[in-house]
């Protein structure tokens, strides 16, 4: 159900061609992008399988065809799909009991390696780090469900969606407050986020008069608003949903007329590697015409396969 079709397997190799005369002359050209984040947080990346500072977590998949011209795509590791990831947002991409890499986004990796004849490599690191990482050429790929805003295009490139995800507002299980933006976008009012996040950008954007404070761990910040020294958090439904399975009775989702975002993460690349950006545009407009998205949505996210939010148009 995830393989690719004949006519995405040839936009791998015509991408691999187009690009490769360009590889010779400009080798490495997307990691002086210019511009930075405004993260000042380590970019080592830790192992995703065993202690930190061990290795890498690679998550191998067996090629039924043959390989692309790798070198075309200007990957920092012949041969290798490297890619930086945050495994902390069960069902989309976290840690399973053994340790080892699960969730939607690893499974859609998994075909896409299986696809381009390549090892992948996950490398697990916060949140904070992803981006930095990526310009300094730490990672081929960031599959974290980042939003495509203007600020980041200015430093990395991005794909076209590969999962939609709702913003919504988290607050305290016991919470009486009137379920409205202007209760809780007032002076005095403290609204929690992931850092670095589009869900923080988000929350400083929906409630400008309340103190947005961002932490580098999605759980510590629903703890600020389960413990009462915040009064919200503004995250993805799905998140939500996880924290509360594993802490019931804790926070609970404010019941707003309207989520406060429905929006699409992307996948990240190096700046100015158009011929990878398109061989993985090419890759999911194949896996959303076919049912593949769906089907791991479906998935992982326990959402029937029908029931799957319209992806953006223009495969």
């Amino acid at each position: 159900m995830f393989n690719l079709s004949s006519t995405a397997k040839r936009r791998f190799l015509t991408a691999a061609a187009a690009a490769t005369a360009l590889v010779l002359t400009a080798c490495g050209g997307g990691s002086d992008a210019a511009g930075t984040t405004a993260s000042t947080a380590s970019t080592t990346p830790t192992s995703a399988t065993s202690p930190a500072g061990t290795g890498a977590a690679t998550g191998s998949s067996g090629s039924t065809s043959a390989p692309v011209d790798s070198a075309a795509f200007d990957l920092i590791t012949p041969g290798t799909l490297t890619v930086g990831m945050n495994l902390q947002f069960r069902p989309e991409m976290y840690l399973d009991d053994a340790g080892n890499p699960a969730g939607y986004d690893v499974d859609l990796l998994n075909a896409l390696a299986t696809e381009m004849g390549l090892t992948l490599n996950i490398q697990n690191l916060d949140f904070t780090g992803l981006i930095p990482g990526l310009q300094s050429r730490q990672f081929d790929l960031v599959s974290v469900g980042l939003t495509a805003t203007d600020e980041r295009k200015q430093v990395v490139d991005f794909t076209r969606a590969y999962v939609p995800y709702t913003s919504v507002l988290a607050v305290a299980q016991g919470d009486t407050a009137t379920p409205a933006i202007d209760t809780y976008n007032q002076g005095g009012q403290i609204i929690t986020a992931l850092q670095g996040s589009s869900g923080e950008q988000l929350a400083t954007e929906t409630f400008p008069n309340a103190t947005v404070s961002g932490f580098a761990d999605q759980s510590a910040a629903l703890l600020e608003v389960a413990t009462g020294r915040a009064n919200g958090s503004v995250l993805e439904d799905y998140i939500l949903a996880q924290f509360q399975k594993a802490n019931p009775d804790q926070v609970k989702k404010a019941d707003l007329p309207e989520p406060l975002a429905l929006g699409y993460g992307s996948w990240a690349v190096q700046k100015g590697n158009s011929a990878l950006v398109a061989a993985l545009d090419g890759f999911l407009c194949d896996q959303q015409n076919d049912g593949g998205l769906a089907a791991l949505y479906e998935k992982n996210f326990e959402v029937p396969a029908a029931d799957f939010p319209t992806m953006p148009e223009g495969c």
